[in-house]
């Protein structure tokens, strides 16, 4: 009974975190900078954007699909520095 409720607590806390939408405010996606769209376009191509988002910090994180259903996204700054592709 203990190391069920062990387990049970490790699982509650290892999920803490697996949300799976970035944090920051919801931006439409031709009010992305043209910088940032830019990139994302060059180094994701074939990708179809559907999302983005204005991180807290300022930067922006833009997320699409590829043909095959995966999800990709990059996290890029305002003047078009890639800080992320996943």
């Amino acid at each position: 009974m203990c190391c069920a409720r062990i387990l049970l607590l490790l699982c509650t806390l290892g999920c803490g975190g697996c949300s799976d939408k970035p944090k920051g405010e919801n931006v439409a996606l031709d009010q992305v900078p043209e910088p940032v769209m830019k990139v994302a376009k060059e180094k994701l191509s074939g990708i179809t954007f559907e999302q983005a988002w204005k991180t807290p910090n300022g930067n922006y994180e833009v997320r699409g699909k590829a043909k095959n259903g995966k999800v990709r996204d990059i996290q890029v700054k305002p003047d078009g520095t890639v800080i992320e592709v996943d």
